[in-house]
């Protein structure tokens, strides 16, 4: 298989001599699920990370990289984030918020940084897969570079029922 086309977020880890690695997996428009990219990839669904946008009421802005099988809990996220109440982002405001479409979108590069909190079982594994920055390319990474890259702190922003 050839290689995948570097993506903005490859470069910019390649930038700060990052180690990871690009996968390529058949999406499909009407399934941008995390379980979808997880079976694609024969991972563990607690292994891939769905990056969630939302937006305080307060400190505008925030960004969740959770387990695919969790779900972000928004009262949790205000917490943590300094916000009195977060709500997702609306859809058509992901792209020209964050430069990326939905299924494509990665914690790295997007074009503004944003509050970034990484579900604490990121680091429980060696590797783990979150967007490339675009639909069908995934990057495989070690939790700790991708949450210092990311400029991320770990916080508990999940839903107690996928634990």
């Amino acid at each position: 298989m050839k290689q995948p086309q570097k993506t903005n977020v490859a470069r910019l880890l390649d930038k700060a001599k990052v180690a990871y690695e690009l996968i390529a997996y058949a999406f499909d428009e009407n399934d941008l699920a995390a379980q979808h990219v997880a079976e694609e990839l024969g991972q563990d669904i607690r292994q891939v990370f769905k990056t969630i946008v939302l937006q305080g009421d307060r400190n505008g802005h925030l960004v969740c990289v959770v387990p695919g099988n969790c779900e972000v809990d928004l009262k949790k996220a205000a917490r943590v984030s300094g916000n009195k109440k977060v709500e997702p982002l609306p859809m058509k405001e992901l792209l020209p918020t964050t430069g990326y479409i939905r299924g494509g979108c990665s914690p790295i590069g997007m074009k503004k940084h944003f509050p970034t909190f990484f579900h604490a079982t990121a680091l429980d594994f060696e590797h783990i897969y979150v967007s490339a920055g675009q639909r069908g390319l995934q990057i495989k990474i070690h939790p700790a570079d991708l949450i210092r890259e990311s400029r991320g702190e770990v916080a508990d922003v999940v839903k107690e029922e996928c634990e």
